[in-house]
Parts: C-alpha cells; sequence; structure tokens
C-alpha cells in the first residue's frame, strides 16, 4: 500500500503532465532556434559539444541513429543539445528577472552524473532498497509461519521492487521505451495491489474462490497493459484507469481499518494518510529549488517512510494471523 501511493500518483500525475507535450519553455522561439544552432554546429551558446561534431555533414538526423549506450548515458547529440540550450535560456531568463519555466512537460532540472532527474533517482532507489529490506524480512519471517496470504505478498513484493527499478531508470534517462517501461510497472504493481486488498480486506481463503475475485481484474490489468504498449500510449485514458483503481484500493483499506480488530491497523491509516500528503505534494508543482528539488522528488520521498510502515504491517498481519489461526485450533 505504501508503494500504492507512489504508484497512484505517478501514473495519474506524471505520466499525465510529465509526458512531452509542448509547454512554455519548448516552444519559445529563442530555445528552438538555439537547438537548430546546436544540431548544426555542434555548439549552444558557449559550450561546444565534442560528440556533436560528427553531425555537421548532416549524417545524424535523429537521437536513434547514435550508439544505445550514448543514449541511455545522455551522451547523444539531440538530447543535450536541448539540456545546455535549456540551460542556457534559463540564465538568460534568470537575468532578466524572470522565473523557470517548463521544457516538454517538465520543470528544469540540474543534470548530476548524467541523471536527469537526480533527487527523483536517489528517492527512487531509496524506496527500492526499503522493498528489497521488507521482502527479505517477510520472507524469514513467513519461513517460520504458515500464513494464509504469503504467496501473495511475494508477488506484491516483486512488482514494487520492479517498479522502484524501472522509476529509477526513468528518472534517470526519460525515453519513450523506459517511459513505458515504468508506466507499464507501475499499472502492474496497481491492479495486482487492488487484487490482494480485496481478497485480504475480504478475508479470501479458498482457492477457488480467490481465482473467482482476481480473474476480471487481472485479465483488466493485462489487457489495459498490452493496449497501451501495442495500440497506444493514451495518457488520458491510463490516468482515469489507475486513479480509480488506487482511489477504490484505498477505500477497501480504509473501510477494513475502521471496522476491523486487528492491534495494526493504525499503520493502515498512517499510510492512507501519508497517500494524502503525497498527493498534496504533487499537486504543489513548485519551480524547482537550486535546480534540483521540486515537488515531484519529495513525493518520492514521501514514499520512503511509507514503504517502511507498510511492510511492518504486512509482517504484523502475518504474526496475527497465525496467532488467531493456533488459537482457534487449541
Amino acid at each position: 500500500m505504501a508503494d500504492l501511493c507512489w504508484v497512484i500518483f505517478f501514473v495519474s500525475f506524471s505520466c499525465l503532465f510529465r509526458i512531452f507535450d509542448a509547454s512554455i519553455g519548448d516552444i519559445d522561439p529563442l530555445y528552438r532556434a538555439c537547438i537548430v544552432q546546436c544540431e548544426k554546429t555542434g555548439c549552444a551558446g558557449e559550450i561546444c559539444l565534442q560528440h556533436c561534431k560528427y553531425s555537421l555533414d548532416g549524417s545524424l538526423l535523429n537521437s536513434q541513429k547514435e550508439p544505445l549506450y550514448m543514449q541511455l548515458n545522455q551522451r547523444d547529440c539531440p538530447s543535450d543539445c536541448k539540456y545546455h540550450c535549456m540551460v542556457q535560456r534559463e540564465k538568460k531568463r534568470s537575468s532578466l528577472g524572470f522565473g523557470p519555466v517548463k521544457y516538454y512537460g517538465k520543470w528544469p532540472l540540474k543534470r548530476v552524473f548524467g541523471l536527469q532527474e537526480p533527487l527523483s533517482v536517489a528517492f527512487s532507489a531509496l524506496n527500492l532498497a526499503k522493498n528489497v529490506q521488507g521482502c527479505l524480512s517477510f520472507f524469514n519471517l513467513n519461513k517460520k509461519r504458515s500464513y494464509n496470504y504469503a504467496a501473495l505478498w511475494h508477488i506484491y513484493g516483486f512488482l514494487s521492487i520492479n517498479s522502484c527499478v524501472w522509476s529509477v531508470v526513468f528518472h534517470s534517462r526519460g525515453m519513450e521505451i523506459t517511459e513505458k517501461l515504468d508506466c507499464t510497472s507501475a499499472v502492474a504493481l496497481l491492479g495486482f495491489s487492488l487484487i490482494i486488498s480485496i481478497l485480504r480486506s475480504f478475508n479470501v481463503n479458498n482457492e477457488a474462490a480467490r481465482v473467482l475475485a482476481s480473474s476480471p481484474l487481472f485479465a483488466f490489468t493485462i489487457t489495459h497493459i498490452l493496449y497501451l504498449n501495442n495500440y497506444q500510449m493514451d495518457h488520458g485514458w491510463n490516468t482515469k484507469v489507475c486513479v480509480t483503481m488506487g482511489v477504490a484500493q484505498l477505500l477497501i483499506w480504509a473501510i477494513w481499518a475502521g471496522i476491523s480488530q486487528h492491534p495494526s491497523k493504525s499503520k493502515i491509516w498512517i499510510v492512507v494518510f501519508g497517500s494524502g500528503v503525497a498527493m498534496f505534494l504533487e499537486n504543489c508543482d513548485f519551480p524547482p529549488y537550486a535546480g534540483l528539488i521540486d515537488a515531484h522528488a519529495l513525493w518520492h520521498a514521501t514514499t520512503i517512510p511509507l514503504t517502511c510502515i507498510w511492510w511492518s504491517f504486512i509482517q504484523d498481519d502475518a504474526k496475527y494471523q497465525t496467532f488467531d489461526l493456533n488459537k482457534k485450533q487449541k
């Protein structure tokens, strides 16, 4: 559920507003002229890019003709031209007393070691580490217990780790393939999170009943992923689907926590409240401070403690269910 917060708002806002649509910055005539000049001469203002030199003969028409390792490392000419022209333009705007504007749907952020959104990468990596730690702790705990939902939480852990990995990759290097992988992994996690919220809150233990309850949602999630990847990356439709699934499972967990006698239900309330804070941060969408800290990075930061709390709840639930089962047997 901690990762639920990250998935809902990444998919609903990041995929909607952070796609490469026209923004004030990238339609600026001076910015466009800088890019054209850079791709012709290899120089963006006072900065000359050595790896753009071979573009002078017109042989390089787009980034796909450059080596893949250069594209992934952001060392391709078009990407570097856009970045350095953005930096030059923002310096000029700042000298005239104007604030930063968005380029291709994103605020202008400074690259650090070639990373496009360094703090988002760092916080996603920390979230990844916490998910790995939570999975391992749960696995070691479950070896000593017979917990009915262990297999489901193991799958959830795998999907959470996978989603964090692609979040790190996407924020390191935003391109079509990394965007698709990130959105796809997020949708998969979100769909499975809804399934497990239904099965756990309604205490569905029978295997046949589990298959019956989860099959429609599983089929819909797979179909939606195939639609996005093979037919059309429709961000508007994807937003509606993901927000609906996300809000549904938040409500399910909140209602269950309200009527349940579970000793650790307070942790669910903390995660639900934390998800609201995350929504507020993402909606703020303020310009980056010092060219590094933006609302999206802070939003990623909130997922780290929420992930710890959620895995703590999962372990508490395993202990509680095992104790309750042993008590009934006695």
